[in-house]
Protein backbone atom coordinates (compact mmCIF):
# COMPACT_ATOMS: atom_id res chain seq x y z
CA UNK A 1 0.00 0.00 0.00
CA UNK A 2 1.23 3.44 -0.95
CA UNK A 3 1.16 6.46 1.29
CA UNK A 4 1.98 10.11 0.88
CA UNK A 5 5.70 9.38 1.19
CA UNK A 6 5.94 7.69 -2.25
CA UNK A 7 4.80 10.87 -4.03
CA UNK A 8 6.70 14.09 -4.61
CA UNK A 9 5.11 17.17 -3.06
CA UNK A 10 3.74 18.23 -6.45
CA UNK A 11 2.37 14.74 -7.18
CA UNK A 12 0.70 14.55 -3.78
CA UNK A 13 -0.96 17.90 -4.44
CA UNK A 14 -2.46 16.45 -7.65
CA UNK A 15 -3.68 13.34 -5.78
CA UNK A 16 -5.20 15.52 -3.04
CA UNK A 17 -6.98 17.69 -5.58
CA UNK A 18 -8.87 14.82 -7.25
CA UNK A 19 -11.73 14.30 -4.76
CA UNK A 20 -12.57 17.96 -4.09
CA UNK A 21 -12.36 18.87 -7.78
CA UNK A 22 -14.80 16.03 -8.54
CA UNK A 23 -17.14 17.44 -5.91
CA UNK A 24 -16.85 20.94 -7.32
CA UNK A 25 -17.54 19.71 -10.86
CA UNK A 26 -20.82 18.29 -9.54
CA UNK A 27 -21.58 21.45 -7.50
CA UNK A 28 -21.19 23.63 -10.59
CA UNK A 29 -23.10 21.27 -12.90
CA UNK A 30 -26.45 22.63 -11.67
CA UNK A 31 -27.27 25.94 -10.00
CA UNK A 32 -28.63 25.82 -6.48
CA UNK A 33 -27.77 23.93 -3.33
CA UNK A 34 -24.08 24.78 -3.32
CA UNK A 35 -23.95 25.29 0.46
CA UNK A 36 -25.47 21.86 1.18
CA UNK A 37 -23.31 20.32 -1.50
CA UNK A 38 -20.15 21.87 -0.04
CA UNK A 39 -21.08 20.48 3.37
CA UNK A 40 -21.62 17.07 1.77
CA UNK A 41 -18.11 17.20 0.34
CA UNK A 42 -16.63 17.96 3.76
CA UNK A 43 -18.79 15.28 5.39
CA UNK A 44 -17.46 12.66 2.95
CA UNK A 45 -13.97 13.39 4.26
CA UNK A 46 -15.11 13.27 7.88
CA UNK A 47 -16.82 9.92 7.41
CA UNK A 48 -13.86 8.49 5.48
CA UNK A 49 -11.67 9.23 8.52
CA UNK A 50 -13.81 6.75 10.47
CA UNK A 51 -12.53 3.96 8.21
CA UNK A 52 -8.95 4.61 9.30
CA UNK A 53 -6.62 1.72 8.58
CA UNK A 54 -8.37 0.34 5.52
CA UNK A 55 -6.07 2.24 3.12
CA UNK A 56 -2.88 4.12 3.98
CA UNK A 57 -3.39 6.30 0.92
CA UNK A 58 -6.92 7.30 1.92
CA UNK A 59 -5.94 7.74 5.57
CA UNK A 60 -3.35 10.32 4.55
CA UNK A 61 -5.61 11.85 1.92
CA UNK A 62 -8.50 12.52 4.31
CA UNK A 63 -6.27 13.58 7.21
CA UNK A 64 -6.40 17.14 5.85
CA UNK A 65 -9.47 19.18 5.01
CA UNK A 66 -10.35 19.16 1.31
CA UNK A 67 -8.87 22.17 -0.41
CA UNK A 68 -9.34 23.52 -3.88
CA UNK A 69 -8.26 26.89 -5.20
CA UNK A 70 -11.55 27.96 -6.81
CA UNK A 71 -10.02 31.21 -8.07
CA UNK A 72 -7.79 29.13 -10.32
CA UNK A 73 -10.75 28.47 -12.62
CA UNK A 74 -12.61 31.36 -14.26
CA UNK A 75 -15.78 29.46 -15.12
CA UNK A 76 -17.60 26.20 -14.39
CA UNK A 77 -16.60 25.04 -17.88
CA UNK A 78 -12.92 25.67 -17.16
CA UNK A 79 -13.24 23.92 -13.80
CA UNK A 80 -14.82 20.92 -15.51
CA UNK A 81 -12.28 20.72 -18.34
CA UNK A 82 -9.19 21.12 -16.18
CA UNK A 83 -10.69 19.23 -13.25
CA UNK A 84 -11.41 16.12 -15.31
CA UNK A 85 -7.83 16.22 -16.57
CA UNK A 86 -6.56 16.57 -12.98
CA UNK A 87 -8.57 13.52 -11.96
CA UNK A 88 -6.97 11.52 -14.83
CA UNK A 89 -3.53 12.70 -13.73
CA UNK A 90 -4.22 11.77 -10.12
CA UNK A 91 -5.38 8.26 -11.02
CA UNK A 92 -2.31 7.84 -13.21
CA UNK A 93 -0.06 8.80 -10.31
CA UNK A 94 -1.80 6.40 -7.92
CA UNK A 95 -1.58 3.63 -10.55
CA UNK A 96 2.14 4.24 -11.01
CA UNK A 97 3.04 4.40 -7.33
CA UNK A 98 0.43 2.29 -5.55
CA UNK A 99 -1.05 -1.16 -5.77
CA UNK A 100 -4.44 -2.14 -7.19
CA UNK A 101 -6.04 -1.71 -3.74
CA UNK A 102 -4.82 1.90 -3.62
CA UNK A 103 -6.17 2.58 -7.10
CA UNK A 104 -9.59 1.13 -6.31
CA UNK A 105 -9.76 2.92 -2.95
CA UNK A 106 -8.88 6.23 -4.60
CA UNK A 107 -11.37 5.79 -7.44
CA UNK A 108 -14.04 4.75 -4.95
CA UNK A 109 -13.44 7.78 -2.76
CA UNK A 110 -13.57 10.21 -5.69
CA UNK A 111 -16.85 8.59 -6.79
CA UNK A 112 -18.21 8.74 -3.23
CA UNK A 113 -17.44 12.45 -2.95
CA UNK A 114 -19.14 13.19 -6.28
CA UNK A 115 -22.18 11.07 -5.37
CA UNK A 116 -22.62 12.66 -1.95
CA UNK A 117 -22.46 16.11 -3.46
CA UNK A 118 -24.99 15.20 -6.15
CA UNK A 119 -27.40 13.77 -3.59
CA UNK A 120 -27.09 16.65 -1.12
CA UNK A 121 -29.73 18.87 -2.68
CA UNK A 122 -32.84 18.17 -4.73
CA UNK A 123 -33.08 20.08 -7.99
CA UNK A 124 -36.53 20.45 -9.51
CA UNK A 125 -37.82 17.62 -7.34
CA UNK A 126 -35.08 15.22 -8.45
CA UNK A 127 -32.51 13.83 -6.04
CA UNK A 128 -29.83 14.04 -8.75
CA UNK A 129 -30.31 16.35 -11.71
CA UNK A 130 -29.54 15.30 -15.30
CA UNK A 131 -26.62 17.78 -15.32
CA UNK A 132 -25.20 16.21 -12.14
CA UNK A 133 -25.66 12.72 -13.59
CA UNK A 134 -23.75 13.79 -16.69
CA UNK A 135 -20.99 15.32 -14.56
CA UNK A 136 -20.66 12.10 -12.54
CA UNK A 137 -20.49 10.08 -15.76
CA UNK A 138 -17.66 12.29 -17.01
CA UNK A 139 -15.88 11.90 -13.68
CA UNK A 140 -16.20 8.12 -14.01
CA UNK A 141 -14.65 8.33 -17.49
CA UNK A 142 -11.74 10.30 -16.05
CA UNK A 143 -11.28 7.69 -13.33
CA UNK A 144 -10.49 5.09 -15.98
CA UNK A 145 -11.52 1.69 -17.24
CA UNK A 146 -12.17 0.13 -13.84
CA UNK A 147 -15.05 2.54 -13.28
CA UNK A 148 -16.97 1.20 -16.28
Amino acid sequence: MAGKDVFTEEEWHVVQEGPPVAGMIVVTAQKGGSIRESFALAKAYTEARQHHGESDLLDELVAAKPQLDRSRYRSPEELKEHGLQRIKEAVGLVESKGDQGDVEAYRGFVREVASRVANAHKENGERVSPAETEAMSEIDESLGAASQ
